[in-house]
């Protein structure tokens, strides 16, 4: 197997996200450690499809695994905020154009510290796109999903939970849950469902099945730990209980903020939002209070949806916000 070398993220930057403000404080760094199969890249022709990326970064203790369950293609319709036009020709700008829409990742992380493995998310499982990767995914790293000792879903939005219930089984059968009670009770509420669009009713049905069959799944209350030096953050406004995921040790730290960001249209306009939320102006509101914050202290991030493995920085260049992705590279 090739030889692969860390690199270090910037270290020692003061981290004011993550405490008593918006999300708490700490450090950033850590080592970017690519274990890619076959050919990088994309998946966009069947000559590439068997290939299954994985990358792992070092923080502290921990070893974080990015894994993806497929891709989709999102309609250039599916940004409010901007004309189709204006996104497909982004999208063209990018190279994330597809003649159906946007080329949409879904990244999944694993955590593990020796002890435990925390899967953050578990994609659309075959219901969207082309996905239903993640168990060669985990497979690939050595593990079985019955080997997931938690799972924690950031929201209840069909391609972050689909891969928890196939075929009306619980597809983690060990593994505590962990959604946010808020949106617990928004996806399992009768009359919310009742009254939604066509689009969303697979999040509310599959909402329900999680539910019922994971007898062990624990609502959260707000920011919290869920294990030494694994930490919920609340990013309300996407969902009403759309959280992030902080990961911090020995002074290093990477957060998940999951759909906070999109490709093409994030993080240089926060009023461009995507077809599936419940709150728009909630979820631009963070956004805008997010974004600068992140930027002015360098943040590392780890992303659903951006090209793999979702892993970057919001900066700032003359004061208008890009997406950087994060620095990695084979051994010579």
């Amino acid at each position: 197997m090739t030889q692969l070398s860390r690199r270090a993220f910037a270290g020692g930057l003061p981290l004011g996200l993550f405490g008593g403000g918006l999300l708490g404080s700490g450090l950033i760094g850590g080592g970017l450690l690519p274990l890619i199969t076959g050919t990088p890249g994309l998946a966009a022709s069947p000559a590439v499809a068997n290939v299954t990326p994985l990358a792992q970064i070092k923080v502290g203790r921990f070893t974080v695994t990015a894994l993806t369950d497929g891709y989709a293609d999102m309609p250039y319709t599916y940004f409010p905020g901007r004309t189709a036009a204006q996104v497909e020709q982004a999208a063209v700008a990018q190279f994330v154009a597809r003649p159906s829409g946007v080329r949409f990742l879904f990244n999944q992380f694993l955590i593990e510290d020796g002890d435990r493995k925390i899967l953050l998310d578990t994609g659309p499982a075959g219901s969207i796109g082309q996905t239903g990767a993640l168990p060669k995914a985990l497979a690939a790293v050595g593990l079985r999903r019955d080997q997931i000792d938690a799972v924690i879903v950031t929201h209840m939005h069909q391609d972050h939970l689909g891969g928890l219930v196939v075929g009306g089984q619980a597809n983690y059968p060990n593994a505590d849950v962990f959604i946010d009670r808020r949106d617990i009770a928004y996806w399992t509420d009768p009359a919310k469902r009742s009254g939604a669009p066509d689009y969303l009713q697979p999040s509310f049905q599959m909402s329900a099945e999680v539910v019922r069959l994971y007898p062990r799944l624990q609502a959260i209350d707000g920011q919290r730990e869920i294990a030494r030096g694994i930490s919920i953050v609340d990013l309300t406004g996407h969902t009403p209980g759309h959280i992030g995921v902080r990961i911090a040790d020995s002074g290093q730290s990477l957060i998940m903020v999951s759909d906070m960001v999109f490709p093409v249209v994030h993080p240089g306009a926060t009023d461009v939002g995507f077809l599936f939320e419940q709150d728009r102006l909630a979820a631009k509101t963070m956004r805008d209070r997010f974004f600068p914050l992140a930027a002015s202290e360098g943040a590392l991030i780890a992303s659903t949806h951006m090209a793999f493995p979702g892993l970057g920085r919001i900066v700032s260049d003359r004061g208008q916000l890009g997406w950087q992705v994060a620095d990695w590279a084979l051994q010579t």
